[in-house]
């Protein structure tokens, strides 16, 4: 739609910035509610941040999208920060206030959950959960799963010096396992997340034995490209429900609109498909 000479600006940055569905999305939801807004790709070097940051203000954006390799940097770069960024040590959603404050949260941990309640509506928190990986994407996860009151989170990562770094970093009910030891690990649990690249489009397909994973757990897989990956179609082929990544980018976008556009968007099957380009 035309916009005015008040529109609404915001972006996301990012480094590259070209592959990221997130103008797809938002432009959807500004054509959809009718809002005379804008929402813009910025691709902003690492060492130009800072400078990205503070222009905000001066330039009258609302806010922006914090995508990759940005998200721990701005952090230290914002005015103001949310309790799950706090916990994550990440942003991805920026907001400016009237008085050119920015302040920072993390809408992925409530993308992750929003998107598990939709996608597998038996799960029950009372399990305890494997994630695999323990990067930003794990943390996020895991401080979901925490608010949604899961008692038991098994972290399992390739480095296990990491995952033991993260577990001392944001507290809660962590379990560290051995990479070696992941067949095993599933055993008895409620959720599967994988968190890592694994099994993304280019990179390495994830090794996961699933023979000890009860048939009433869920798998998910933060992955999108591609939808299904090769660990979903294994678990939903020995009869486990599947949720795939790309409802949690859906679902952790919704706030940052709100606040920026003042109005509240939905997620639905249309707004998908829209994303995906069917």
């Amino acid at each position: 739609m035309t916009t005015s000479g008040s529109v609404a600006v915001a972006g996301v940055i990012g480094w590259p910035v070209a592959h990221s569905l997130s103008p797809r999305l938002q432009g959807f939801w500004l054509k959809e509610l009718r809002i005379d807004g804008a929402y813009l790709p910025l691709a902003v070097k690492p060492e130009d941040l800072s400078l990205a940051l503070w222009a905000l203000p001066a330039l009258g954006f609302k806010g922006v999208n914090i995508t990759v390799p940005h998200k721990e940097r701005a952090f230290t770069l914002v005015d103001k920060t949310d309790p799950f960024a706090e916990r994550i040590g990440a942003v991805n959603t920026i907001c400016v206030d009237k008085k050119g404050l920015l302040t920072g949260s993390n809408t992925d941990a409530c993308g992750f959950i929003a998107n598990l309640q939709v996608g597998a509506r038996h799960w029950r928190a009372s399990r305890p959960a494997l994630v695999l990986g323990a990067g930003g994407a794990a943390r996020a996860v895991c401080a979901g799963l925490m608010t949604a009151g899961v008692r038991e989170i098994r972290v399992c990562n390739r480095t296990r010096s990491r995952g033991q770094i993260m577990a001392r970093e944001i507290g809660g009910p962590i379990v560290v396992v051995d990479w070696a030891d992941r067949a095993e690990a599933v055993d008895g649990v409620g959720l599967l997340v994988n968190t890592t690249n694994l099994g993304m489009i280019g990179a390495p397909v994830l090794s996961m034995p699933l023979t000890k994973l009860p048939t009433g757990a869920v798998v998910t897989d933060i992955v999108y490209t591609p939808l299904m990956t090769p660990l979903l179609v294994s678990a939903r082929e020995r009869g486990n429900v599947v949720v795939d990544g790309l409802g949690m980018l859906l679902h952790q976008a919704r706030p940052g609109f709100a606040a920026w556009y003042g109005q509240e968007p939905e997620v639905t099957s249309a707004l998908r498909a829209h994303v995906l380009g069917e």
